[in-house]
């Protein structure tokens, strides 16, 4: 299992973790997704390595500014 996290800007509410979460869900691969609005992380797991760029675009299209985590 692979573990991807990423810092998202913009989220006030759960409202707004739900938004993102769904959006992440429908990318290829990704077999959970994890989202905090009070801290902006959102944790991504997979069975592989998942396109990165994917989960940025699904952030984004929810209307949310991510970044990878270090």
């Amino acid at each position: 299992m692979t573990t991807t996290q990423f810092q998202v800007t913009g989220m006030t509410c759960g409202h707004c973790a739900m938004s993102a979460r769904e959006e992440v869900q429908e990318v290829a691969g990704v077999t959970g997704v994890e989202v905090s609005h009070q801290s902006g992380q959102l944790t991504v797991t997979s069975d592989l390595p998942v396109d990165e760029a994917a989960v940025v675009a699904a952030v984004e299209e929810a209307g949310y500014q991510p970044a990878r985590s270090a």
